[in-house]
C-alpha cells in the first residue's frame, strides 16, 4: 500500500500580478508543506500570470518575467512536488504550459495539447498546441498531466492511462456559466468511467474583466464518482489522501451539498462585484436608485459585495416619478443601511428643454426627451463619482441591452454593468432568493409592472413584448442561434419576433460602448458574441 496527499490550490490570482502571484503560490506551497504535509500542490492553469492573457502574450518583457518568477518559485521551494501553470517558450513557439518541480529542479513541463477558441477562449491566436503526454512518477507512482480542454476529449486522459499513470492531475482556468459545474463533473466522470483512472482537477476561484471562475475545484474516482469538493467562490486548499493498493485505488468521501441554482448566479453576481473593484483599486461604489426592481437588486449585490459602508445610492427623480418609487427607493436604501441622495433632475431637465427649444420648436415631444432625462441622471452619477471617487454600477439587464432599451450615455453610463447578462424575469427570481436571506427588497418592488418612468403613465410593456416572451425569444435567437422561421415554428408571433430580432441587430453599436458586464451564460455580449454593428442580415 502506498500513500498520497495531494493538495488542490483553488486560488484567487491577479492577472499580470506576477510578482503577487508567485506570493501566493511560495504561500501556498508552504502551507500544504509544513502544516498540511502534502506530497503534492496542484495549481491552476497558467497561474503565474492569470487567465486569459490575452495580447499581453505578445509581450516579452512579459515572457521575461513570467519565466523569472518559474525560476523563483523553483529555486524558493522544495520538499513538495508542485504542478504550476506558465506559458513557455520553446523553439521560437509558445505554449500552454505547466511545469512539475521538485526539489528545486523542473522534472517534467508538459504543453497543453487541445486549444480551445470559441467563446472567451482565444489560444489558438497566442498558443501552439502540444502532442505528447508527460508522466511523472511520485513515491513510485505515476501521475499524468492534463491540462483543462484536454478533457474534454478522450484522447489525452486514455493515452495517459494507456502509459502507465494511475492517477490524472489537472490544472484549469473554466469560466463559470449557469450549468458549467454540471457539464465538468459529467466530463470528469466520464474520462475516469472510460480509462479507470481518478481525477484531481483544479480551478481557478477568481475573476478577469467580466469572465468569472467559480472554483468547483474536485476530485472524481475511478468510478466516475466526485470524492471531495472544495466549494465555489472561495479560495481553498484542499487536502485529498489518496491510497494506492494492489487492485484499487481509495479517496475518502465527503458530502457535498451544491447550491440551488439562484444560489450560484447571487454569488456569482456578488464575487464578480467584489473582485472587479477590489482588482481595479475602488473602495466605493454608487448607483442610481429608482425605486425598481433592476436598481433594488443591484443595490444588494453591491452591498453584500463590499458592504453597507461603501455603497451609495442617489435618488433622482422627475416630473414623472410616481410618488411610489419614491417611497420605495426610499425604502430599500433605509433597509439596507446605506447612505443616500435625493437629487432631482428637474433643475437640469428643464434647462435643457430650454436650451434646446429653439431646435425642438413645433415638434411633438418623444424619444429625445425621454432619453434626456436618463442622460441628466448619468451626468449627476459620474460628476459624484469623479469628485468623491467610487465606482458607478450601471443597472440595466440583459433583456433591456439586447433590445436597446437603454439610453447610450444615460442609464448605460458607468463602470460595470452589473446585471447586463441577467435577463429580467431571471431579476425577478434572484430578487425573490435574495429575500429569502433577508426581506430587504420590499414586496411591491418586485410585484409591481416595471416601468422606466420617462413619461406619464409609461410601462415597459408599451414598447416590448412581455418579458416572459421576449426572454424567451431572446434565449432562442442568442444563446441557440435559432432563426427567424425555427423561433416563429414554437408558436411566436411573426411581427413580434421579426420586430425584436432587428431591436437586437440594431442596437450592437451600443452594446460595443457599454460598460463591461459580468457574465454568467455561454452568450454574453462581450467576448462571446461578436456581431457585426453594419449588418441587414436580420433572419
Amino acid at each position: 500500500m502506498k500513500k498520497l496527499r495531494i493538495v488542490i490550490a483553488q486560488l484567487n490570482l491577479i492577472m499580470g500580478d506576477i510578482e503577487g502571484n508567485l506570493k501566493k503560490h511560495i504561500e501556498a506551497a508552504t502551507t500544504a508543506r509544513d502544516e498540511l504535509k502534502a506530497d503534492i500542490i496542484l495549481f491552476p492553469e497558467l497561474s503565474l500570470t492569470g487567465y486569459p492573457v490575452d495580447d499581453l502574450l505578445n509581450r516579452k518583457s512579459f515572457l521575461q518575467e513570467s519565466d523569472s518568477a518559474l525560476q523563483k518559485f523553483t529555486q524558493e521551494i522544495d520538499g513538495i512536488y508542485c504542478l504550476v501553470g506558465h506559458p513557455q517558450t520553446y523553439n521560437d513557439d509558445l505554449y500552454n504550459a505547466c511545469s512539475f518541480i521538485y526539489n528545486k529542479k523542473i522534472i517534467a513541463t508538459y504543453f497543453k495539447q487541445q486549444l480551445p477558441n470559441y467563446g472567451v477562449f482565444d489560444e489558438r491566436r497566442y498558443f501552439t498546441p502540444g502532442s505528447s503526454n508527460t508522466i511523472v512518477n511520485v513515491n513510485d507512482i505515476p501521475i499524468g498531466i492534463v491540462i483543462c480542454e484536454d478533457l474534454w476529449f478522450p484522447d489525452a486522459v486514455k493515452r495517459a492511462a494507456a502509459e502507465g499513470a494511475k492517477i490524472i492531475l489537472s490544472p484549469n482556468a473554466s469560466p463559470f456559466e449557469i450549468d458549467k459545474h454540471e457539464r465538468r463533473a459529467e466530463i470528469l466522470s466520464k474520462r475516469a468511467r472510460d480509462s479507470h483512472i481518478p481525477i484531481f482537477y483544479v480551478n481557478y476561484v477568481s475573476s478577469q474583466d467580466e469572465i468569472i471562475f467559480d472554483g468547483g475545484s474536485m476530485v472524481v474516482n475511478a468510478a466516475g464518482k466526485i470524492c471531495q469538493h472544495a466549494g465555489f467562490f472561495k479560495e481553498n486548499l484542499l487536502s485529498v489522501d489518496t491510497i494506492f493498493n494492489d487492485t484499487s485505488i481509495d479517496i475518502e468521501t465527503k458530502d457535498f451539498i451544491l447550491p440551488t441554482t439562484e444560489e450560484k448566479i447571487y454569488n456569482c453576481l456578488v464575487f464578480g462585484v467584489r473582485n472587479y473593484l477590489q482588482k481595479n483599486k475602488f473602495t466605493k461604489a454608487l448607483l442610481g436608485l429608482s425605486g425598481g426592481i433592476d436598481s433594488a437588486l443591484t443595490l444588494a449585490i453591491a452591498v453584500d459585495a463590499i458592504g453597507k459602508e461603501n455603497v451609495t445610492a442617489i435618488i433622482m427623480p422627475s416630473r414623472y416619478t410616481s410618488e411610489m418609487s419614491m417611497q420605495d427607493a426610499v425604502a430599500i436604501a433605509n433597509n439596507f443601511g446605506v447612505k443616500y441622495e435625493i437629487i432631482s433632475i428637474e433643475p437640469t431637465f428643464t434647462s435643457f428643454l430650454e436650451s434646446l427649444k429653439s431646435v425642438f420648436k413645433n415638434t411633438k415631444s418623444n424619444i429625445a426627451e425621454e432619453n434626456l432625462q436618463a442622460r441628466c441622471r448619468g451626468m449627476i452619477l459620474m460628476a459624484i463619482s469623479n469628485k468623491f471617487g467610487g465606482i458607478v454600477l450601471t443597472t440595466s439587464n440583459r433583456s433591456e441591452t439586447a433590445v436597446g432599451y437603454t439610453t447610450l450615455y444615460g442609464d448605460m453610463a458607468g463602470g460595470l454593468a452589473v446585471l447586463k447578462d441577467v435577463p429580467k424575469t431571471l431579476v425577478y427570481q434572484l430578487s425573490n432568493y435574495r429575500n429569502t436571506l433577508s426581506a430587504d427588497i420590499p414586496q411591491r418592488i418586485i410585484d409591481r409592472a416595471p416601468s422606466a418612468e420617462l413619461a406619464f403613465n409609461q410601462k415597459d410593456e408599451d414598447s416590448l413584448p412581455p418579458y416572459s416572451v421576449l426572454d424567451k425569444i431572446l434565449e432562442l435567437y442568442i444563446d441557440q442561434e435559432q432563426g427567424l422561421e425555427k423561433i416563429v415554428a414554437q408558436g411566436f408571433d411573426r411581427e413580434v419576433v421579426a420586430r425584436i430580432i432587428k431591436l437586437i441587430n440594431r442596437n450592437e453599436y451600443k452594446r460595443r460602448q457599454s460598460a463591461v458586464g459580468i457574465r454568467i451564460s455561454h452568450k454574453d455580449f462581450g467576448r462571446d458574441r461578436r456581431y457585426p454593428i453594419t449588418t441587414m442580415f436580420d433572419k
